[in-house]
């Protein structure tokens, strides 16, 4: 994976935002163990990947979208500092568009 920006010795963005992620979405579900993160470069920014058991998919996404836009607004937080672009999925396992 290529990153356009360039960050001293020791420091990944990339698996600091996924890592993050990851907490965020164990401490929301029921189910831990089924949540998995990826990060997918693409160009410039980082698509991060959220997949959780299908029963967990509201708890993760919150009503009318609340929790998942905090989710995203964090990112997008870390993404002014770090000056580069996090975007997130949420995918339920078992989704065959995944």
């Amino acid at each position: 994976m290529t990153q356009a920006t360039e960050f001293s010795a020791g420091e990944n963005p990339v698996k600091n935002m996924t890592e993050l992620v990851t907490e965020i979405a164990r401490a929301l579900v029921d189910d831990p163990s089924s949540v998995s993160v990826e990060a997918i470069a693409d160009g410039e920014s980082t698509v991060i990947r959220l997949r959780v058991a299908q029963g967990d998919v509201g708890k993760v996404i919150g009503k009318q979208g609340r929790t998942a836009r905090s989710m995203r607004t964090i990112l997008s937080a870390a993404s002014m500092k770090l000056k580069h672009r996090f975007s997130l999925d949420i995918v339920e396992m078992g989704d065959p568009s995944s």
